[in-house]
């Protein structure tokens, strides 16, 4: 499943690595948007496959930022 960012922001660090498994709402992602911490949960249990930023990329909203399966 992709996981997309709700917000514009900046990506500040990950709380799951590559191949963890996750539960639902095990957040996924700390992200900075307009100057607070937004955490992203994972909407899904499995296991993190792929990030698609890195710590200090901007983010727009709807923008894929992981792959959970």
């Amino acid at each position: 499943m992709e996981i997309k960012s709700r917000v514009p922001g900046k990506i500040v660090r990950f709380e799951k690595q590559v191949g963890d498994t996750v539960a639902v709402r095990d957040v996924l992602i700390v992200m900075e948007a307009m100057k607070m911490k937004q955490l992203l949960p994972s909407p899904v249990a499995g296991v993190v496959k792929e990030y698609k930023v890195q710590p200090g990329d901007r983010v727009s909203a709807g923008q894929v930022v992981a792959i959970v399966e």
